[in-house]
């Protein structure tokens, strides 16, 4: 079974993006803006931001040999 280090789960108006490993959790401090608004351990995105945001974070996960579950 593979190791998943990321979940991306939602709809409609915002979606969840959650680091699961301790190397995700790693990527996300490396990669992503001290700013960015967390829930319930997840990082919120709005909507119209999924794609123009998670399109390039997805290469660099993947790049990275992390695994992402949707």
């Amino acid at each position: 079974m593979a190791r998943i280090d990321f979940e991306i789960s939602g709809g409609g108006t915002v979606y969840l993006f959650r680091p699961l490993t301790r190397a995700a959790h790693t990527w996300v401090e490396d990669h992503l803006p001290a700013d960015a608004t967390w829930r319930c351990g997840a990082v919120v995105v709005a909507h119209p931001y999924i794609n123009p945001i998670l399109n390039p974070i997805l290469r660099g996960i993947l790049d990275s040999g992390l695994a992402v579950a949707r």
